[in-house]
């Protein structure tokens, strides 16, 4: 049975101190030559910035350099690097999905297996977290991935492009009764969520606030659309109303006038507490976990010049968030957050599935994987609440964490992916003890630093065998079963869950 060190009780008392490990000058997969830090800082960017890479990706962005290889990420060649037809042309009824059973989400997971351009996919993550919006209401999968197409078009422009087209989705305005905002009869609901979650955070704005808000969006509504038909559903369409729209004087936030959505808009963008909320939501994402959303107008940010720093940027560039990005990716702080994250359900599944192959077609297995990601409580365009999922180590509990580390094991206990036996070649035809190969491996993993118990425990049973001895033809399959278990001991490890 595999032994697992994923203890629940010490999972939160994991150290952010880190080793600096080898780094890989030459490109030959996997061969140590010195000791820096370009290694673990790229495959940390690699992390943060997409879902992590095999080390050959690694030491092929390692060529390019780190700065330019930021610049690489934030302005990608293409929309995207993968056909989505493809995957229609293997599963047509995923065109228009409708509920398709809990799975409408595998196109987008297969997408994010295969892209080249993983930024624009960590964006459509990050947004889609920030913008929750479920298919347990909208009933309609192909409409939330609207949303995700023009997130992954446009996250990396300016955020008030992002915040027009969420205010015109169809999709939104169904998820937060938009569509129910009449100019004789408001509804608050998408009027209180933009201020609340999606821009500024309670504390920032009055219950009269809300309503004139509100007021301001009415009109905002949807097309009639057709029943469905034989091949799915017909798509909704954003209708703006003349007549359904209040036209008279507001008073929002201090100012006066006969606003509509976008002015409603424009005044939010234009008042620094929205900076720092948005700001917040970009370190929780992408350099350290912090308390849950409803938490923040109670609790400081950990890290308040982090904040600032971002909150600066975002007012500098009128909100763009590839130049924000920018600078946040090459930033002492976030060069200095190794491993102050806990992988979200996705990062683990996409993380681990990129780690091992470079592409996969749309095989039965994208439909496990999707599953998978569920499992571990991240249902994909289904979110529980428009709050979002809660992240950090609210992701962990013994069943989640069983989930984690049996699909990690499973996958990696696969020869069949390149990425296992490029991990075995590496480690062939040379004599090493049992402390060369645990360390070996586990900056191969990583670079990944664990517990001085939980090396000792991967040592011992690397040690059962004595030294590994990869010369002698007829031990082979024993050795690589006995670096194969060494391989789910790793992923199976509380170090391991976070990036």
């Amino acid at each position: 049975m595999l032994l697992c060190y994923c203890v629940i009780k010490s999972f939160c008392k994991y150290s952010d101190n880190y080793m600096l490990l080898s780094k890989l000058a030459k490109v030959r997969l996997m061969t140590i030559v010195n000791s820096d830090n370009d290694l673990e800082l790229m495959a940390h960017l690699i992390r943060r910035a997409g879902f992590g890479a095999n080390r050959k990706e690694i030491e092929r962005r390692l060529l390019i350099g780190y700065e330019e290889t930021v610049e690489e990420l934030i302005n990608p060649s293409n929309t995207t690097s993968v056909d989505p037809h493809e995957f229609i042309r293997y599963y047509p009824m995923w065109w228009k999905p409708g509920t398709m059973g809990g799975l409408g989400q595998a196109p987008w997971v297969w997408t994010m297996i295969n892209t080249e351009s993983p930024l624009q996919e960590k964006m459509c993550l990050f947004y889609h977290n920030i913008f929750a919006t479920g298919v347990a209401k909208v009933d309609h999968y192909d409409e939330i991935q609207d949303m995700i197409d023009f997130f992954r078009q446009y996250g990396l422009g300016y955020y008030k492009d992002i915040l027009m087209r969420v205010a015109k989705s169809p999709a939104m305005i169904y998820w937060l009764d938009n569509n129910e905002n009449h100019a004789d009869a408001i509804n608050e609901n998408w009027g209180r969520e933009l201020l609340e979650l999606f821009t500024m955070g309670v504390g920032n704005y009055t219950e009269n606030d809300v309503i004139e808000c509100s007021r301001a969006f009415t009109g905002w509504t949807l097309e009639h659309k057709l029943p469905r038909f034989h091949m799915g559903r017909w798509d909704w369409k954003f209708k703006f109303d003349e007549s359904d729209h209040d036209y008279g004087q507001k008073t929002f936030l201090g100012q006066v006038g006969n606003f509509d959505g976008e002015e409603i808009i424009d005044i939010i963008l234009s008042k620094p507490e929205t900076a720092s909320f948005l700001a917040r939501h970009i370190c929780n994402f992408f350099v350290a976990d912090e308390p849950q959303v409803p938490a923040w107008s109670v609790i400081p940010p950990i890290d308040q010049k982090a904040i600032d720093f971002v909150s600066d940027l975002l007012i500098q560039t009128n909100y763009h968030m590839g130049i924000t990005l920018r600078n946040l990716f090459n930033s002492s702080f976030f060069k200095d957050s190794l491993f102050k994250r806990v992988k979200n359900p996705t990062e683990v599944v996409v993380g681990t599935l990129r780690m091992l192959s470079s592409s996969y077609i749309p095989s039965p297995d994208i439909m496990d994987w999707t599953s998978e990601i569920t499992n571990m409580g991240q249902d994909l365009m289904n979110p529980p609440s428009v709050e979002g999922w809660h992240s950090g180590t609210e992701w962990i509990n013994s069943g989640t964490l069983m989930k984690r580390t049996n699909f990690m094991a499973g996958l990696i206990g696969e020869k069949k992916y390149s990425g296992v036996t490029d991990i075995l070649d590496v480690l062939k035809n040379k004599k090493r003890t049992p402390v060369e190969v645990v360390e070996l491996c586990l900056d191969i993993m990583g670079p990944l630093k664990v517990s001085n118990k939980t090396k000792t425990e991967l040592v011992d049973h690397v040690a059962i065998e004595g030294e590994i001895q990869w010369n002698r033809t007829n031990e082979f399959p024993v050795t690589e079963s006995k670096i194969i278990e060494l391989l789910q001991l790793i992923v199976s490890t509380k170090e391991y869950q976070f990036c």
